[in-house]
């Protein structure tokens, strides 16, 4: 284990991504990194099973898509810059994200943050 990491998990809300997670969830990580290429993406809007079958996803990966559960992804050990990809196919902001993520509308995340006129 990467000696930066030890005792990581006991920070709240801390989820590294680290060569386990890497390797753990490969195939997952894999999946939505091609969502930015058009026919991975057609697939999936237009068949999702057979998208999903064409990448080998398990049932658990398969729910974490369909409910685009940002925060079990996360856990679940994908990276977040796929997330980035996949969030665009689903037309979700990145602030979105975060907001979910915190279990929060974005309105109510957006009042935490420091931007002038957000709110």
């Amino acid at each position: 284990m990467n000696p930066q990491l030890h005792d990581v998990e006991t920070l709240t809300g801390t989820y590294p991504f680290d060569i386990r997670q890497s390797i753990k969830t490969l195939r997952l990580n894999r999946f939505l990194w091609r969502m930015r290429e058009p026919a991975t993406r057609t697939l999936w809007l237009e068949d999702r099973t057979a998208a999903y079958d064409a990448a080998g996803l398990t049932d658990t990966e398969r729910d974490l898509v369909d409910r685009a559960d940002w925060l079990g992804l996360i856990q679940y050990g994908v990276c977040f810059f796929v997330l980035e990809k996949f969030a665009r196919v689903v037309k979700v902001t990145n602030l979105e994200m975060y907001a979910s993520m915190r279990g929060e509308s974005l309105a109510s995340f957006l009042t935490t943050r420091r931007v002038p006129g957000a709110v």
